[in-house]
């Protein structure tokens, strides 16, 4: 039997030393490999739920490696998954785990899951005029992406918003239309509150919506609810507030009204059991103060890649990530792995180190 990693209340530790400030690293502070080349390049492609953190952590990356280029491609999670399938790419990036399949199915042997940050799915929506709290329920939820709940002054909407007055507007869902860890997140967590939409629709990256307007990544979502009066879709936290785009308080599995912010996910990580593997779940948690629709992203690393000195590189900033890229998270609402974590992390990382 696989061991099993309760994380414990070290998230919050790590989320406290994580906001006191800058830090310099340095080559020695990366474990897995002894030196990295300074004029190097690899690539890597997938998740637009981690972009805007991905992008400081490349930038940062080359500063203290020399110039060492990490070219990032934000595609969304299911193209990520099938280019580092087939060695398209050096790396892949995800916000959901590669199922036993699609590990099968790998052109090119192993691939290891590597998790690197934590974020919010958030309910963003636009209603002109509307200025206090939105709050949804999982059945609200549900009910909306079924189809079955199509206006904002639906009866069920207004109980579980007592004092506010929400207009006689058409709700317009918005959904990805590409595969993406961000769907994945969000229907693994209608799934788990609604027996019907897990057995309708299911959990995926990629699904068959019953209603909606599907937009390419997570800006063409971000963009669609800004220009829609009506909207409601779901996006990494990060994309609604570079946005301007208010999202709801979600009701979660303790009763609880919750905001999403990297405390709520730190809180929602906190019941979390990590497999040696590390293809865990974090939506639904039990936890009081959680957010519910929480999510982790994981580098996706080839055991033997095809070309040793960029695989070696891939390895050396998947450590600089785990080990000095997570100060970066909070600032971008991201939530930083426990140290726990980190520690066992970057020792599995170990096995991915090519051989000289």
């Amino acid at each position: 039997m696989r061991s099993i990693l309760k994380v414990t209340s070290l998230f919050l530790v790590l989320f406290a030393a994580s906001c006191g400030g800058h830090r310099t690293s340095s080559s020695s502070d990366s474990t897995a490999t002894s030196s990295t080349p300074s004029t190097a390049g690899i690539t890597g492609a997938g998740s637009t739920f981690v972009y805007p953190l991905m992008s400081k952590w490349t930038a940062e990356y080359a500063s203290v490696k020399q110039g060492a280029q990490v070219n990032y491609q934000s595609i969304g999670s299911g193209a990520g998954i099938s280019q580092v399938s087939v060695g398209t790419v050096d790396f892949g990036a995800s916000d959901a785990p590669m199922n036993d399949e699609q590990m099968a199915a790998s052109k090119i042997g192993k691939i290891i899951h590597i998790p690197v940050t934590m974020g919010a799915a958030v309910a963003a929506y636009n209603l002109p005029g509307f200025t206090g709290e939105l709050r949804l329920t999982p059945s609200l939820l549900a009910g909306i992406f079924s189809g079955k709940i199509t206006n904002w002054n639906d009866p069920a909407l207004a109980k579980a918003n007592p004092g506010q007055k929400l207009p006689s507007l058409s709700i317009a869902v918005i959904h990805r239309a590409d595969g993406s860890g961000t769907t994945y997140i969000w229907t693994e967590y209608l799934s788990k509150v609604s027996p019907e939409w897990s057995t309708k629709v299911g959990k995926n990256t990629a699904v068959s919506w019953p209603t909606g307007l599907g937009a390419k990544g997570s800006e063409g979502v971000a963009g669609n609810i800004r220009q829609t009066p009506g909207a409601l879709g779901y996006v990494e936290m990060t994309y609604a507030d570079q946005n301007n785009i208010p999202y709801a308080s979600i009701q979660n599995a303790s009763g609880k009204f919750i905001k999403p912010s990297p405390e709520s996910v730190t809180a929602a990580a906190a019941s979390a059991q990590v497999p040696d593997d590390f293809r865990y779940s974090i939506t639904n948690s039990s936890g009081p103060d959680a957010y519910p629709i929480s999510g982790t992203t994981w580098l996706l690393i080839p055991v033997t890649p095809s070309d040793k000195a960029r695989g070696r590189m891939v390895v050396d900033f998947a450590d600089w990530v785990l080990s000095q890229g997570q100060q970066y998270a909070p600032a971008l609402h991201y939530s930083p792995l426990p140290p726990a974590l980190v520690e066992k992390a970057r020792a599995y990382l170990k096995q991915a180190v090519p051989a000289s």
